[in-house]
């Protein structure tokens, strides 16, 4: 890549140093070492490039004093960084000088780069986008993570938009398949070529997702100005630009130039980023770089004091995938998904498996579809256990706890199937049907109360379709209200009375009566007067029964008719 010097042109430097292994420092022997070559060398550093060669160009129009003097210069200029060490050739486009060198410079330094993996997901930021005649969008970028091929589905972030690979170049040609470090084009169906600006993110579908707040690590230039809490800067990772604000974390007051801070930065424009990314902050006036640094965590908690947020980044600063993944388990409450956790920490699912495996973690699914902290769940499931055993205190004579209240008391706001997983777990609680009770509970009826439940089913069975109220029951039962609602409820629950509104309770046997009734005029449409002749009920009973006969799927509605199934 070759990078004009001028300050209006860094901004493209930075896009196009996505992907970069090796650097080739070029410095002019007749002028040395200019300004905006130390802010390209400062970008390099910050990006985390690790590898180079230190180019003397036009050493054809200085003689050899000069051009050691130079040389001495420059290896002054990289000691300690990444070009401490590394070859400075002299060379000349003029003469040929030193081309050989170079070349032979260039293919020992590309032996010792380690070559990309394409096991993660995909990842293109877009430096250019247009379209051609026969083929529509195409888009071009350095592909720094994954692999894509023709006919993947794709994904545009920040947006969301899916969309088509109809063919796939590498440097230039056709291919089947590009893959991590490799030049690439693609040719998208379902996009014009004004909607991928530069700057967009071409990504797998359904995994990743953009962010607008970010903690980071940031590394102040030694010639920069202390940086304040709140300060505005231009932030660049990729190929993407936008405005930020920083909040320090720590140090509290100020950055100081030369040293690292913990920094939250909130972005104007969504981008998408991984842990691990690096990126560049600038100033606004003068537009120079400023610091730049390594990306924490892309979704940070909001509402955390100052010294909080600055302990749990310095944390994840220091931590591997293993303790990372854990530290988000435990910041979930009871569950996380794991496609949550895979777009928080950019892990694979295949790389994501087997640090679950061996992590303090209880997964839900096959494949594991959400994941629990072992030791919450744990605790959950003593919270949970409490409150059955309490409800069994104050009701004897029911079978147990609703799961739908349970999830209301315990596990608001956890996705579903959670409470299932943790009665698998438990040794003292047992789901059956819609209740979970203690493994230890039984049902047993005083004398009275067997007498009560006697008088209470037999009152429902002898009055048919026109039953009582349940409160003028209850009061004959000859028990006191409360125990008598617990016997009704049991008997709803065993299904000896079928309740089909709040205010009626029927026997099964009337029930049973008027479906058969009903078979007998199977595919007839009648209204709620029909009905009325059909049972001899009035519409006090004749509307919630045929409310329940609907939900049932015995009859449906349509208008002011009903037809029976």
């Amino acid at each position: 890549m070759d990078v004009p010097g001028h300050e209006r042109f860094v901004k493209n430097m930075l896009a196009g140093a996505v992907g970069v292994d090796v650097v080739l420092l070029i410095i002019a022997a007749d002028e040395s070492i200019k300004p905006q070559t130390r802010e390209h060398f400062d970008i390099c550093r910050l990006l985390g490039v690790k590898a180079g060669i230190v180019v003397l160009t036009k050493a054809d129009l200085v003689d050899a004093e000069i051009l050691e003097l130079v040389r001495l210069e420059v290896e002054e200029f990289v000691a300690g960084s990444f070009l401490e060490g590394a070859p400075v050739v002299a060379v000349s486009s003029k003469t040929g000088l030193g081309i050989d060198d170079l070349k032979a410079a260039l293919a020992r330094v590309g032996e010792q780069v380690a070559e990309k993996t394409a096991a993660g997901w995909l990842r293109l930021p877009v430096d250019r986008s247009f379209s051609m005649r026969g083929f529509g969008t195409v888009v071009t970028g350095t592909l720094v993570s994954g692999s894509v091929e023709k006919e993947d589905e794709v994904e545009v972030q920040p947006g969301g938009k899916r969309l088509r690979v109809r063919s796939v170049q590498v440097h230039g040609k056709t291919e089947s398949k590009a893959v991590a470090g490799q030049r690439t084009a693609l040719n998208l169906a379902g996009a014009d070529a004004a909607e991928l600006r530069r700057g967009l993110t071409i990504t797998a579908a359904g995994v990743l997702r953009a962010t607008r707040t970010i903690d980071c690590e940031l590394d102040l230039l030694e010639s920069a100005k202390p940086l304040k809490h709140n300060a505005p800067v231009h932030f660049h990772a990729g190929t993407a630009e936008t405005e930020a604000q920083v909040k320090l974390l720590d140090p509290k007051d100020r950055l100081q130039p030369g040293s690292r801070g913990l920094v939250r930065l909130l972005l104007g424009e969504p981008i998408l980023l991984l842990p691990g990314d690096r990126f560049i902050i600038r100033m606004f006036s003068p537009v120079v770089t400023i610091g730049g640094g390594r990306v924490i965590d892309i979704d940070p908690p909001m509402k955390q004091r100052r010294a909080a947020a600055a302990e749990r980044a310095a944390k994840l600063a220091q931590a591997g995938p293993g303790e990372r993944v854990s530290q988000l388990v435990k910041e979930a409450g009871i569950a996380i998904a794991v496609t949550e956790l895979v777009a928080r920490t950019g892990l694979t699912l295949s790389a994501l498996k087997p640090i679950l495996a061996s992590a303090q973690v209880v997964t839900i699914g096959e494949p594991a579809a959400l994941v629990m902290d072992r030791w919450q769940a744990e605790a959950t499931l003593k919270r949970i256990h409490d409150r059955v055993a309490a409800f069994h205190r104050a009701n004897p004579l029911l079978a147990g706890i609703s799961k739908e209240e349970l999830r209301g008391k315990e596990l608001e706001g956890a996705p579903a199937g959670v409470l299932d997983v943790l009665l698998k777990m438990s040794k003292t609680l047992v789901g059956e049907g819609d209740t979970v009770r203690l493994a230890s509970h039984k049902v047993r009826l005083q004398q009275d109360e067997e007498e009560a439940m006697a008088r209470i089913e037999g009152a429902f069975r002898e009055a048919g379709l026109t039953v009582p109220a349940v409160p003028e029951v209850l009061a004959k039962s000859g028990v006191e209200a409360a125990r008598a609602k617990g016997i009704l409820q049991m008997l709803i629950r065993q299904r000896r009375l079928v309740k089909v509104s709040e205010e009626l309770v029927f026997h099964p046997d009337a029930i049973g009566a008027l479906r058969a009734l009903l078979a007998g005029h199977k595919g007839t449409r009648f209204q709620v007067g029909e009905f009325k002749d059909w049972t001899g009920v009035s519409r006090k009973y004749a509307i919630p029964l045929l409310e329940y006969l609907d939900r049932e799927h015995i009859t449906r509605r349509e208008g002011d008719q009903r037809v029976v199934l």
